[in-house]
């Protein structure tokens, strides 16, 4: 077989999205180049490596061998990449990161210091949820990711790095809103405005009322912090958000945290990456900033509910 890199490259993203037209987009081709690739990757082959359902396109059982076996060679590509790279030091070098979208509030704050001290480090950022983190994770399609609670369905690297309390929040008009120790009882019977299935913060959300034998109200649902946000503020229910996400609203009073037992609920964020995975020297030199510094960059904010926030230089309580 005479099978090339680029044929590879562009069946694997057409294998991992199951969309000629979303491979497309990731590699900037057309979609007709995608398919010319991938037609003369089976005429190798011999077999068909999709094949179509309706509108849908599944790997055949050919397809999925040539995956598995693609997914090697080009870990052992990326491998020998970082093991050159590492002969050229730190001051060179390529870096794939993917962040939960609440990390995205700090991130770019982190990335432009790390990026003046490496300015020789490209720099590929992807902001999504968890459940894509964890897939970039399995197929080991990125170098690190920065995210809420690590999976424990694979064997992976993990490194708190910095404090995330989650919060409930509401508008400042909410008949709770200066109350003081409001028990999660109390809480059953408002509707909660809540983050898609797979989000990180809806999963600590529901385990807390759960270990409590309490049943959320599930109001709207929204795909971004921002939309949840805007949501509580119009009065639609209230929301357990990261503390990250809310600084100016606190500041300006459109949002106010209420005294809830139990909140702030202090999670950690953490810096994971596939257990046995040979980091590289950029990916080195990111794991330590972030390790070292990230707290002091971007250290979540304090509050006393219904008052201002203001950094926290020591978060223990």
């Amino acid at each position: 077989m005479h099978v090339s890199l680029r044929q590879l490259k562009v069946f694997d993203a057409v294998a991992r999205h199951l969309s000629y037209t979303r491979a497309a987009e990731e590699l900037h081709l057309s979609q007709p180049a995608v398919s010319m690739q991938v037609r003369q990757l089976e005429e190798e082959a011999g077999l068909p490596l999709f094949e179509r359902l309706g509108n849908r396109i599944l790997l055949t059982e050919a397809g999925r061998e040539v995956y598995d076996y693609g997914r090697t060679i080009n870990s052992a590509l990326q491998e020998m990449e970082e093991v050159l790279e590492s002969l050229k030091g730190v001051s060179r070098g390529r870096l794939h990161l993917a962040v939960a979208s609440t990390v995205n509030y700090f991130a770019p704050r982190l990335l432009a210091i790390f990026q003046q001290r490496y300015p020789g480090i490209g720099l590929q950022l992807d902001v999504t949820n968890r459940e894509q983190l964890v897939r970039m994770l399995y197929d080991n399609a990125v170098d690190l990711v920065l995210m809420g609670v690590p999976p424990t369905d694979m064997e992976v690297e993990s490194e708190a790095f910095m404090e995330n309390p989650l919060v409930v929040i509401a508008p400042p008009d909410h008949p709770l809103a200066h109350e003081r120790a409001i028990t999660p009882a109390r809480l059953a019977d408002e509707v909660f405005v809540m983050r898609e299935p797979g989000s990180g913060t809806r999963q600590t959300m529901e385990r807390f009322f759960t270990e409590r034998g309490l049943t959320i109200r599930y109001g709207m649902q929204m795909t971004r912090n921002e939309a949840v946000k805007q949501a509580v503020r119009s009065g639609l229910g209230l929301s357990v958000v990261s503390m990250h996400t809310i600084e100016l609203e606190l500041e300006t009073r459109r949002l106010v945290t209420l005294d809830v037992e139990g909140f702030p609920d202090r999670r950690q964020w953490y810096l994971v990456y596939r257990r046995g995975k040979r980091l590289s020297p950029a990916a080195n030199a990111f794991r330590e900033f972030v390790l070292t510094e990230a707290a002091v960059i971007a250290p979540p904010i304090f509050f006393e509910a219904g008052a201002k926030p203001s950094h926290e230089s020591n978060p223990g309580r």
